[in-house]
């Protein structure tokens, strides 16, 4: 760790940690993919240390910037929240797949392919367990790559404006069948191009959805974060990150999950932002289920699996 990182980043993240109840638990020095020093931070509720979430930070990062002091403290002040969840690293995507993300190593490295792209490297693994109740083996190691007019929008690239997006486009991308969930393979690209971007509205877009599709988004939330995978504790369901996902905002979340709560479907806390689900939502198994397996046929490449059986146009 750098003598800057310390007399700096460390302050200042210690301080937003400690406003939003979460605690530093270690600070590692690293390297980024092109051999530049970053310092990896593992933060964790205070309250309940069991569980925490990695940031990871250029010593380069200048957190006298106020914009750059900003963004640091939303995005702790999110990771406290998603602490709070069964899973902190758990996504679902509009076709109903629930995810979990891993070894995401932050920040951008230019791309050594030769293309002009700034790229960051992670997985995402499919969280919902197999046949057997067992861990699913299946994951997809990504290459997200960001164009160089996408990079003239982000402010920097660094893990606190950056991973939201990032995650959204992979989200998105499985949405488009156009990744895979694998035993084992190679990286696969995530384009992240100025199409989820709106310069007029100067936001990401990245789905529109209705209320009708945002109330099935979370009630699938609700079910496989809460009831299969989260011993019914509650999940964040007004998540910022969801939000932009889903062109929508955290208030017409909180809303949604209002309906669900008056549906019987989950139980609200009283910060109306997180919910359990309960035993009628459970009663829908079947319909959740159905539509995971929906979502994996479709990102499955049949064209491979033809090839494989000898059926070819060639």
């Amino acid at each position: 760790m750098s003598s800057a990182t310390a007399s700096t980043i460390i302050p200042r993240l210690t301080a937003f940690a400690s406003t939003h109840g979460l605690q530093v638990l270690t600070s590692d020095a690293s390297t980024s993919f092109a051999g530049a020093p970053t310092t990896r931070f593992a933060l964790a509720l205070a309250a309940d240390p069991s569980k925490n979430l990695l940031l990871e930070l250029s010593d380069s990062f200048d957190v006298d910037k106020p914009e750059f002091a900003e963004q640091l403290n939303i995005f702790v002040g999110e990771l406290a929240k998603r602490l709070r969840n069964p899973i902190p690293t758990a996504i679902l995507t509009l076709g109903g797949i629930p995810l979990t993300y891993t070894h995401f190593a932050w920040p951008f490295h230019e791309s050594s392919a030769g293309a002009d792209t700034s790229v960051v490297h992670g997985q995402v693994n499919l969280a919902a367990p197999d046949a057997e109740g067992k861990p699913s083996p299946l994951h997809a190691k990504i290459a997200a790559a960001m164009t160089v007019t996408f990079r003239e929008i982000v402010r920097a690239p660094e893990q606190p404006f950056s991973e939201s997006f990032i995650l959204n486009a992979v989200r998105k991308t499985f949405d488009q069948g156009q990744l895979e969930l694998v035993k084992s393979g190679n990286r696969q690209p995530v384009p992240v191009t100025t199409r989820y971007y709106s310069p007029w509205q100067k936001k990401f877009s990245f789905n529109d959805t209705t209320e009708a599709q945002r109330h099935q988004y979370l009630a699938a939330k609700a079910y496989w974060f809460s009831a299969v995978l989260g011993g019914n504790s509650p999940v964040w369901l007004a998540d910022p990150r969801d939000a932009q996902y889903l062109n929508t905002t955290p208030d017409d979340l909180r809303k949604s999950a209002a309906g669900l709560a008056k549906e019987g479907l989950v139980t609200l806390a009283k910060d109306a932002e997180f919910a359990a689900a309960t035993p009628a939502l459970v009663g829908r198994a079947s319909e959740f289920q159905a539509h995971l397996a929906e979502a994996l046929a479709f990102i499955k490449p049949t064209f491979n699996e033809e090839m494989r059986g000898g059926h070819t146009n060639m």
